[in-house]
């Protein structure tokens, strides 16, 4: 096979019911948006990415989707070259800030992620070989994944109360985990925090050990803290915690409070691009980096991430977003492939209750997920479910994720700030 040219790309938005998840930006609102490219090669070959589904993000996507026909869907190198070309210098900032700065470098990279994913599924269809095997061959079978807690509302306003439930203390966040593990059988405990004072989520990491004494436990404020605040946490935490992801903003501060935490501080907000890795090691900032196919320019690019952090000791877990089943494919490919994947990765999948785009979920076991065997990325569409989608995001009216400006229709006199203690 000489090439294997992309003839026809199908770019389709979507929206499906978000829980109102509460963190340092604000809170989810009722819709999550994402976007599902499907890209369709010589020999009726299709293949599967999915990204954000932000407007601005999507007129790119769109816009590189038409530079992309007669592309060999096996020269990557050329699909980055091409979209680099077709969107230009682009600095695409994003309302909730949760993943660190934006840059025209970053731009580049998550419209590159979702066309990279779908051409390495081609390519698997094309060789009959699982993605995993396109980026050196697994050394796991199971790809493990963290439970994800987040302090929420019982429902959004007007709405009836959803499976959740309630977690606003410490009672209620373990109530939650009691949930999500006894349901997914997760090893492992994240509690999104910069939501409350710190004395109460340092309580409610104290209630999680005191609940699940076997369990590593993370806490995550989104750069919500000053660096004094971050040591005093760390100070307080020691023992309780495998890591401390993004207490305070910048490599600089975060290198602040490493000398004195007697944990790991882990990122997905400082080093979120190549450029941010050799001031983080001379600082010494972070001790786990969560990396993110979608931002960090798709899988190949994450594997290479990875193998930096290798040379420098580094641990690697990944991030996650709001996100169905081709994304949570893509990333236990990566994962499966990944030698330093030495936590646990996080999922929304839990908050998404049952809603998604591919035709056989994949699903969770003792907390990890199986590596799909099959061509590809292993999973198909549902073209019905892909199409109620779509349908529900041309009425739902939400364009954008905009969690601070839904919170201040809830709450007027909400305000963000970083830091917030």
């Amino acid at each position: 096979m000489s090439r294997l040219d992309v003839r026809h790309i199908v770019v389709t938005p979507i929206a499906f019911p978000d829980p109102p998840l509460l963190n340092a930006a604000g809170v989810h609102e009722p819709w999550a948006l994402r976007t599902i490219v499907e890209v369709y090669a010589d020999g009726g070959l299709v293949g599967l990415g999915e990204t954000y589904g932000d407007a601005a993000h999507l007129v790119l996507v769109e816009k590189a989707a038409g530079a992309l026909i007669g592309l060999d869907a096996f020269n990557l190198n050329d699909l980055r070259s091409r979209v680099a070309a077709a969107i230009g210098v682009v600095d695409a900032p994003d309302r909730h800030g949760l993943t660190g700065a934006s840059s025209a470098e970053k731009t580049l990279a998550r419209v590159v992620s979702p066309f990279e994913v779908a051409c390495l599924d081609v390519q698997g269809h094309a060789t009959e070989r699982p993605v995993a095997d396109l980026l050196g061959g697994r050394i796991r079978d199971r790809v493990p994944f963290s439970a994800y807690l987040f302090y929420k509302w019982a429902a959004h306003p007007g709405a009836e109360p959803d499976e959740w439930g309630e977690a606003l203390d410490a009672e209620g966040i373990v109530r939650q985990a009691r949930g999500m593990i006894d349901r997914y059988g997760f090893g492992s405990i994240k509690l999104k925090g910069g939501v409350f004072h710190p004395d109460e989520e340092i309580a409610a990491i104290e209630a999680l050990r005191e609940a699940f004494p076997e369990h590593p436990l993370r806490l995550d404020p989104n750069c919500a803290w000053t660096p004094a605040t971050s040591r005093r946490v760390a100070e307080r935490t020691t023992g309780l915690l495998e890591y401390l992801e993004d207490p305070t903003e910048g490599l600089a501060g975060m290198a602040e409070v490493a000398r004195s935490a007697s944990m790991p501080l882990a990122t997905n907000m400082c080093v979120i691009g190549f450029g941010d890795i050799a001031e983080s090691v001379r600082r010494g900032s972070v001790g786990v980096v969560l990396s993110d196919h979608h931002y960090w320019g798709g899988l190949r690019a994450s594997a290479e991430l990875a193998a930096i952090c290798r040379t420098f000791g580094i641990g690697v877990s990944m991030h996650s977003n709001s996100h169905l089943g081709i994304s949570l494919a893509a990333m236990v490919h990566l994962g499966a492939a990944v030698p330093n994947l030495s936590y646990a990765a996080d999922t929304h999948t839990p908050w998404q209750c049952g809603a998604d785009v591919v035709a056989e979920t994949l699903t969770f076991v003792d907390g990890s997920v199986a590596v799909p065997t099959g061509p590809g990325l292993g999973v198909a569409l549902d073209r019905d479910a892909l199409a109620r989608m779509h349908a529900d995001y041309l009425r739902c009216g939400v364009t954008e994720r905009n969690d601070t400006g839904y919170m201040r229709s809830i709450d007027p006199a909400y305000e963000r700030k970083r830091p917030r203690w």
